[in-house]
């Protein structure tokens, strides 16, 4: 809504205007119940938007994918600029954990659903001896999910208060049914987890080949990913941080929202 009046405003005084779409802006699944698209006041909303703004920068290419299938348009002015990371401060201290961890800011049923943390739950009354650590769920909801006796449910933190959870843990884990490009994936990355991700979204992108990806849905297989994970020797949480201080550090997208700006006023 705020998006549109920008846009609306800056489109009808001849002014650029940029734009900044996250996952929920380029989702639409029926089945969650899920996305701004499923809403059709806001769907027609944003179809204006994106087609008036100058530039609609996403994090990852699949949500490029989503907008131009969803807006029913060629998606030319639509620019790959992924989110980029401290690196100097998401970076690994001391000795791993077994441990899996995932992070997950969980408001409602479903937020649960959509970051996959039913599946979790399921995956880890399968793995017994492996301790879990879910960041991010409110007490009043822990209650209500009552998790195995090894998932350990702490509440939201600040961000910065997650640096000693992803140093701590071997293996991070993001089980989602929908993603766009995971700040907490690639944070615990950055500080040598070894990523097992749903190859939903970008978490493709992020993880590549220093990881495992397995279908959504499917606690079986993401177990079975997991006990591989934790098996991996300690230069996988070393190839896992050098992606993200190769292809996502914050210097890197910092240069190119320049470079784009500079060309603009060229």
């Amino acid at each position: 809504m705020y998006a549109f009046v920008g846009v609306f405003f800056a489109h009808l005084l001849k002014k650029p205007s940029y734009l900044v779409v996250g996952g929920v802006d380029a989702a639409k699944n029926k089945e969650l119940g899920y996305g701004i698209w499923l809403n059709k006041f806001k769907a027609m909303l944003l179809k204006y938007t994106i087609r008036k703004t100058k530039f609609v920068f996403v994090v990852d290419n699949s949500l490029k994918e989503n907008l131009i299938h969803l807006a029913n348009y060629d998606g030319k002015n639509i620019i790959y600029l992924p989110t980029g990371y401290d690196i100097e401060f998401w970076k690994p201290m001391g000795p791993k954990d077994k441990i899996v961890l995932t992070v997950a800011l969980v408001r409602n049923d479903l937020t649960w659903k959509v970051k996959g943390l039913d599946v979790l739950v399921d995956t880890a009354r399968k793995m017994p001896d492996v301790s879990f650590i879910v960041v991010g769920v409110p007490s009043e909801l822990a209650d209500i999910y009552k998790p195995p006796y090894n998932i350990k449910f702490i509440e939201p933190v600040r961000r910065e208060n997650l640096l000693p959870f992803y140093q701590r843990a071997m293996v991070y884990c993001q089980p989602s049914r929908v993603e766009g490009l995971s700040n907490a994936l690639c944070e615990a990355m950055a500080c040598g987890c070894i990523p097992v991700a749903t190859a939903v979204g970008g978490n493709p992108t992020a993880v590549g080949n220093v990881g495992i990806l397995v279908p959504p849905d499917d606690s079986i297989k993401l177990a079975l990913a997991l006990k591989k994970a934790l098996s991996l020797p300690e230069s996988y949480g070393v190839n896992a941080r050098a992606r993200i201080v190769s292809m996502f550090p914050w210097d890197k997208r910092k240069e190119k929202l320049l470079e784009i700006l500079r060309e603009e006023e060229s």
